[in-house]
């Protein structure tokens, strides 16, 4: 068993599990042979197999909490996440309960938006002189996702402060300064914790986000590829590490070789190979991404959440083979919210509008604020011709175009405007490609939040916005639709960024999936887009960014001007057009949601 553990911490999961097989055939009671055994054949992709070998194993010992936290892993991988919530909170009812399943538990309730639910599981886990690390990591996680940042900087600060040697609370800290934005004082933090020899896969991603954040790109690499040499498995460090180099180099094989790296060790590994596909979909390839899936969705036993993957590559260019997939998915997990969101949205690819419309209905009593949902039951609206379209997606009233004053000091808009571009346009790398997993083409955009800078332009930009927002609310008013039933008259900032595009650049049609209303901001604009004979770099509504049955066109449009805002509800399917000049376009963007 000793050789078999250094087997599996080596990732040589076929050997382990030859040896595993003979071990069990001659001891069918021995326990920790058949959890150790299901857990090779997860890895080598048979789940079924694996899931009958975990309940065997709870029937032959019903109280040992292990066995119910790797079926409740086995289970999550599996995306069948209400089941595996039952098993793991059994494996926490144990003597003592099992740190493993509080952490599967928590980081799942944490992805799945249930922070409260979250903290309730970490919080006996974080106590002073118990403190798990990395259950604090989903600990504080929670409690920012619940507004709570001002808590998690409190317990944690004075964690650290009585317990300077211990790097939990430092990890835990570092992760709540990032929250808010304070990246030098978590870059230091994290940083002195490493330097004291506490080295985690955690923690070193937390670094490198710092880095990030204060454009210590080449640092961050170095943090990431730390992380990655502690856990060779961890999709969001691979995900920031190939989103690095892609910036740098705009090379997919050099974005994508530590991963490529993965899972050439790790080669039944679904959730790197999913990783990699959303890289390159995000890259703007979804034929190559559905290619990375094609064999795998392939069989009879596919985990769930990789017919989904796949079928979101599949939607950019074959809706019924998305569908094919999205109708195997919600057959496993008929209530998984990923898996019938992309059956709606293939069923509007193949122009099955009607059944679509009844899946957004159903998705939408459990998620009524969801952009994406709100704008695939406007795209399915339309195509039926109903009214309730035209209510939802009343362009005329529902975008306000607003020019700003100019915000004290400056005295008049242009030289506030020029001292505006000067700021951002240190932001942006002359030289770096887009983002990936965005909408811009042929541009940069910014990775930190605008609204908690420290530069006076910047600061004064988003303080003269508030006079604009408060016009718009009062310009929608109240009413039981989407946008309006949200409207209290408060609102705040939720997230912002600059983005400058070259020649040829363009956004691809969008929504804001977490937003309520959003914005456009034009700071500079090429001469080209003054020409009213032209569309070249207008704002487009209307065009949804998947493909329809019959195709869909851009129903509205707005010609920006420097220092004018364009306020509009995040739902509207939004892009720009594509404009020919070396001047470039630099727009600052926010979304607002409503205020508590």
């Amino acid at each position: 068993m000793r050789t078999i553990s250094a087997l599996l911490r080596a990732g040589e999961f076929r050997a382990a599990h030859e040896r595993l097989e003979v071990i069990a055939e001659a001891n069918p009671t021995f326990v920790e042979a058949l959890r150790l055994l299901a857990g090779t054949k997860l890895a080598l992709g048979d789940a079924r197999a694996a899931e009958a070998l975990l309940r065997r194993a709870i029937e032959l010992d019903p109280g040992w909490a292990a066995t119910y936290t790797t079926l409740g892993e086995l289970l999550l991988v599996n995306g069948r996440g209400g089941e595996a919530e039952i098993v793991l909170q059994r494996a926490l009812e144990g003597t003592p309960a099992d740190p493993r399943a509080a952490l599967a538990l928590a980081r799942h309730y944490n992805d799945t938006g249930r922070a409260a639910h979250a903290l309730a599981v970490a919080a006996p886990f974080c106590a002073p002189g118990r403190l798990d690390p990395e259950l604090a990591t989903q600990h504080v996680t929670a409690l920012i996702a619940l507004g709570r940042q001002a808590d998690a900087l409190s317990l944690y600060g004075k964690l650290a402060a009585e317990a300077p040697d211990n790097p939990a609370p430092a990890q835990a800290l570092a992760i709540a300064l990032n929250a808010v934005g304070r990246h030098a004082d978590a870059g230091r933090i994290a940083h002195r914790a490493l330097a004291h020899g506490f080295r985690t896969a955690a923690l070193c991603l937390t670094y490198a986000k710092s880095l990030m954040a204060e454009r210590a790109n080449e640092r961050a690499e170095i943090a990431l590829r730390d992380c990655l040499r502690l856990e060779p498995r961890l999709t969001e460090a691979h995900s920031s590490l190939a989103q690095l180099i892609w910036i740098r180099t705009g090379d997919l094989a050099q974005a994508t070789e530590a991963l490529d790296q993965a899972l050439r060790t790790f080669p039944g590994d679904d959730a790197l190979c999913a990783t990699k596909a959303a890289i390159l979909q995000g890259a703007g390839d979804a034929r190559a991404a559905y290619e990375c899936l094609a064999a795998r969705v392939e069989g009879s036993q596919v985990p769930p959440v990789l017919l989904v993957r796949a079928g979101l590559s599949a939607l950019d260019f074959d809706p019924a083979r998305a569908l094919s997939l999205a109708e195997r998915a919600t057959g496993a997990l008929p209530e998984n919210t990923s898996a019938r969101s992309l059956l709606a949205a293939a069923q509007i690819g193949v122009g099955d509008a009607q059944s679509a419309l009844r899946n957004i209905d159903a998705l939408l009593t459990r998620a009524p604020d969801d952009q994406y949902l709100i704008a695939l039951q406007t795209t399915a609206l339309r195509l039926l011709g109903e009214e309730r379209y035209a209510r939802l997606c009343d362009y005329r009233n529902l975008i306000l175009p607003l020019h700003i004053e100019p915000p004290p000091p400056w005295s008049d808009l242009a030289s506030f405007l020029a001292d505006l571009t000067a700021s951002l346009n240190r932001l942006h790398d002359p030289d770096g490609h887009a983002l990936l997993f965005q909408s811009l083409r042929h541009g940069t955009e910014t990775t930190q939040d605008l609204t908690r800078s420290t530069d006076p332009a910047v600061r004064a930009l988003f303080e003269s916005f508030a006079a604009p927002i408060a016009r718009y609310l009062g310009h929608i008013g109240r009413g039981p639709d989407a946008l309006r039933r949200r409207n209290e008259g408060r609102w705040r900032f939720n997230g912002s960024w600059s983005v400058r595009l070259r020649n040829r650049g363009f956004h691809t049609s969008h929504v804001h999936p977490r937003g309520w209303i959003s914005s456009a901001f034009y700071v500079e604009l090429p001469d080209v887009m003054a020409d009213a004979g032209t569309d070249e770099g207008v704002l487009s509504f209307g065009k949804p960014s998947i493909l329809t049955t019959p195709p869909l066109k851009p129903e509205y449009s707005v010609r920006p001007a420097p220092g004018m805002l364009v306020l509009f509800p995040s739902y509207f399917w939004h892009g720009t057009v594509p404009f020919q000049s070396p001047q470039p376009r630099l727009t600052v963007a926010f979304d607002a949601v409503p205020g508590r």
